[in-house]
């Protein structure tokens, strides 16, 4: 199969052949339709996170099943799914407990006795965040992924794979916005504007988007926005303060900087809560003043919207259809799976929300 394989941090991703295996016990082989493109997948490009390389990136995906392992009971072949990298194994403290985002068990993955799931000239490559979905297909395990309505088109549907899930999640399930509660986002790529959208979608009585690109004001309103800031003319946190009488009760960095982090925590009121969404780079920091822990004030990450994809995803799927969330809107740009590279300079520009790479059927 066709795939985009990054060799060396800081290169550009080289579309090769890459061999796929069959499914195991609980493994599923997905037809990929569409993969977005994922500011995360730019950290490991870049180098800001590590990876075993070479390896196959990608992990915003939808497909179409057309292989089930023995023991698979959740998809079955023809079904239309979501992937997830959050994937889990069902019976951990994390998963039992109802945080399927914080499973870290090893049995959603090969043994390294086992054939690995992809390789190259017979020599294994390790899969990206339990996807590897920069590629026609995808060997993944059932928990990986969840089946969806068949009349949900899959390049939409690809994007609730990770942006949305996640600022949606962040939004209503890591924070727990509250009908009339104010709001904050920093950043106003796919995941900031899925915040902004998740924030609507549970009530919040004010939503002010902030970006350093003022483009992206008329978008951030489609979404839910009731306000813009553009912060590269002004001082966003005192804005914010000012807008709001005091604070928000709820802000979410979407970009992924220390700086954005404090900015985030220092624009809350009291008893409000800051959530890290974006991937801060291994080695930044954050200077947070103790003095405001006083009026509990909270910071505090997300994973993945704290999701639990089986239930979430389908349910988002059918707030898309009934017209609540906002997809089609997102996607900027619908690219072929040689032009990634495109697609990751674009990003870097900043205009964008998300470009799709869309598979031929």
């Amino acid at each position: 199969m066709k795939a985009a394989v990054l060799r060396q941090v800081g290169t550009p991703l080289q579309i090769e052949d890459v061999q796929i295996n069959k499914p195991g016990p609980h493994e599923v082989l997905i037809r990929t339709a569409a993969a977005g493109l994922c500011h995360s997948d730019l950290h490991f490009i870049e180098g800001s996170y590590p990876h075993p390389l070479p390896a196959v990136l990608g992990h915003e995906s939808a497909g179409i099943v057309e292989q089930v392992g023995s023991e698979v009971r959740t998809v079955k072949p023809g079904d239309h799914v979501i992937t997830c990298l959050s994937a889990f194994c069902g019976h951990c403290e994390h998963c039992v407990t109802g945080h399927l985002s914080l499973c870290q068990s090893p049995e959603t993955k090969r043994e390294a006795s086992d054939e690995p799931r992809l390789s190259q000239g017979g020599a294994p490559m390790p899969q990206y965040l339990n996807l590897s979905s920069f590629a026609e297909q995808m060997l993944i395990h059932e928990n990986a992924c969840v089946a969806i309505r068949k009349d949900m088109p899959l390049d939409r549907a690809a994007l609730i794979g990770c942006s949305v899930m996640t600022g949606v999640g962040a939004a209503i399930h890591t924070s727990n916005v509250r009908p009339g509660e104010t709001v904050a986002v920093i950043g106003l790529g796919g995941v900031g504007l899925a915040a902004v959208n998740g924030a609507a979608i549970a009530g919040a009585g004010r939503i002010i988007a902030i970006d350093t690109v003022a483009s992206k004001d008329n978008l951030a309103r489609e979404f839910g926005a009731t306000d813009f800031i553009d912060a590269s003319q002004t001082d966003a946190v005192k804005q914010v303060i000012e807008m709001t009488k005091g604070g928000v009760h709820h802000s979410f960095e979407a970009i992924g900087l220390g700086k954005t982090a404090e900015q985030a925590f220092n624009m809350l009121r009291r008893g409000g809560t800051a959530n890290v969404i974006g991937m801060i780079p291994v080695g930044q920091t954050l200077t947070l003043m103790g003095a405001a822990f006083l009026g509990e004030k909270r910071i505090q990450g997300s994973l993945m919207g704290s999701n639990r994809f089986p239930v979430d995803m389908p349910r988002l799927v059918d707030f898309y259809m009934s017209g609540k969330l906002k997809l089609d809107e997102m996607i900027s740009q619908r690219i072929k799976l040689e032009q990634v590279n495109e697609g990751f300079a674009d990003m870097k520009k900043g205009g964008l929300a998300r470009s799709v790479i869309t598979f031929d059927a």
